[in-house]
């Protein structure tokens, strides 16, 4: 039975089962080159409408593992403006409309992986998610979120997959408590991994979960679900196993910053709060800033741990897709 509702891959509603898609990940850690065949004369398009690091290089290791030819396009700085919207009327700035490109890139590949990035602008249209919407409304081929406007599903299972790989005690039946932190920083950042985390975290429902942030910098409801919300962060990081550090900007009053605290910075004094807990952070991290240098290169940070598991989630994310085909 496969593990995902259907060709595409842009949130945890699209898995049918995260526990088994995690395994599988982990399987493909332990066995890289297993299913070598299952891509044999196939292409994926990487398409960037903003830059990558690990997104973009895990994905393309993960692709040639399974037999892949891995194709990067970065739309925005080696391609035309695209149109997003429909009916437009294209005097301006844009040359090409999404409904002309995309269906040529379902001639050349056999999957799509798209990176967008939200504006911070204007709330409605990024939370839309128009733009990933657009290419798997007219390529006409399985896609994959390398991250959108409001989510990134491919750290999200990686940090699933990191949570299982190092929490022993799953194995006695026990929960883990994790923490998600708000984090200072020098700019407004996307509420993309926040939100998707919580969304993830609450979906796989083996931990239990906890928000904390300044007052105003609430998530939407919709990615935290029930979760506890709670402002002290001393308070929050009581016993816990894991802190996931990551600054977003404001939600509500959207794309704002009302302050960077330093204050809320993770140092190995709130460490010792926790539960020895495990340290993570999606990367890029601006030290000593979001998080101490102490902590980033103690023995609490998984965070190396962390990104090496990209390669093993987008595997196997892309051997159900081909499995589909």
């Amino acid at each position: 039975m496969s593990l995902l509702k259907s060709n595409t891959f842009i949130s945890a509603h699209d898995v049918t089962d995260i526990n088994a898609l995690a395994d599988k990940a982990l399987h493909y850690k332990a066995n890289p080159f297993i299913d070598k065949q299952l891509g044999e004369n196939k292409r994926i398009g990487c398409l960037f409408l903003n830059p990558s690091m690990r997104t973009r290089l895990s994905t393309q290791i993960a692709a040639q593992n399974l037999g892949m030819e891995a194709i990067v396009f970065n739309v925005g700085s080696e391609g035309w403006q695209l149109e997003f919207e429909e009916d437009a009327i294209m005097n301006g700035k844009t040359v090409e409309h999404i409904k002309d490109a995309a269906p040529i890139f379902g001639k050349y590949f056999d999957i799509l992986a798209i990176r967008t990035f939200p504006s911070l602008v204007n709330k409605e249209d990024d939370y839309s998610e128009l733009y990933i919407n657009q290419f798997i409304k007219y390529s006409g081929l399985p896609v994959v979120s390398l991250e959108s406007a409001t989510l990134h599903p491919l750290q999200s299972l990686t940090d699933v997959v990191t949570i299982k790989e190092t929490y022993t005690p799953f194995n006695e039946g026990k929960r883990p408590k994790v923490v998600l932190t708000w984090a200072p920083h020098v700019k407004p950042l996307p509420q993309c991994v926040a939100n998707s985390f919580a969304q993830w975290m609450n979906a796989w429902n083996e931990v239990d979960f906890v928000v904390t942030h300044p007052k105003d910098y609430e998530l939407d409801k919709q990615f935290t679900g029930n979760a506890p919300i709670i402002y002290d962060q001393n308070e929050a990081l009581k016993d816990a196993d894991y802190v996931y550090v990551k600054n977003w900007s404001t939600y509500n009053d959207y794309g704002k910053i009302y302050n960077s605290d330093p204050e809320w910075m993770l140092t190995p004094e709130k460490l010792q709060l926790t539960n020895n807990a495990k340290v993570m952070h999606c990367l890029p991290v601006r030290r000593n800033v979001e998080l101490s240098g102490a902590v980033l290169d103690g023995p609490n940070s998984i965070v190396t741990q962390e990104a090496g598991n990209r390669v093993w989630a987008a595997q196997a994310v892309l051997s159900e897709l081909l499995q589909l085909q």
